[in-house]
Formats: C-alpha cells, structure tokens, sequence
C-alpha cells in the first residue's frame, strides 16, 4: 500500500470516528461546552505518543503504517494530536522554549483565525 492511499482511508476512518463521538457527546446533553472535540482530542493526543511510541521508536514500522496511523487516522480524528506530539517531543528533546511558543503561538492565532473566520462571514457573507 502507498502512504498516499494510507492516508486516505486511515483519515476516512478518522473522521468518521470523531463525528461519532461528537455526536454521542451531543445526544448525550453536551450542548454548551464542547466535550466531544475535548474527548477526541484529548484521546487522539493520547494515541499519537502511543502511536509514535510503538509504531517508529518500537516497532520501526513501515512509512505507510505510521502514515495510516498518524497522518491518516489522527489527522482525520484530530489536528490537534499532531501539535501535541510536536510540542511534547520539542520539550523533551530540551527545546522547553520552543515547546512554550509553540503552546502560545498555536492557541493564540488558531483562537484569532477562527475569530477572523467569523468575523469576515459574519460582517461581509
């Protein structure tokens, strides 16, 4: 299998599989504060140092199973699994002060986009 086509099916089952939790967190009376995307990225932050962990320090897996696990399964799941993988790894390698400004940069421009976002459609659509 290439890593290409990896990505694709492990990021369709990804995907599906947040839509399912967020609609069970919905149905299940979270309506105010988001805790289906807290619950899917939170876990899928938890399975990308599992992933990483077994599947290239462990395992040495193949390119194309770390592409279906990580960028496939995760990033569909989750983009935020992949920012705390990258910011672990930098604090652990000693980079705490890269690690830090990653934490703030992603926070404070994802926050300020998505502000933007809204503020354009809201104002201009």
């Amino acid at each position: 299998m290439n890593a290409w086509l990896a990505v694709l099916l492990g990021g369709g089952v990804g995907s599906v599989c947040r839509y399912g939790v967020v609609r069970l967190a919905t149905a299940a009376g979270a309506t105010l504060f988001p805790w289906g995307t807290l619950a899917v990225n939170v876990v899928g932050s938890l399975l990308a140092g599992v992933a990483y962990a077994l599947l290239a320090e462990r395992m040495n897996a193949a390119p194309e199973w770390r592409a279906l696990a990580m960028a496939g399964f995760l990033g569909g799941f989750t983009t935020f699994s992949a920012f705390s993988l990258e910011t672990v790894r930098l604090a652990e390698d000693g980079h705490v002060a890269a690690a830090l400004s990653n934490m703030a940069l992603n926070l404070v421009l994802c926050l300020a986009a998505c502000a933007l976002g809204l503020l354009l459609v809201r104002r201009y659509a």
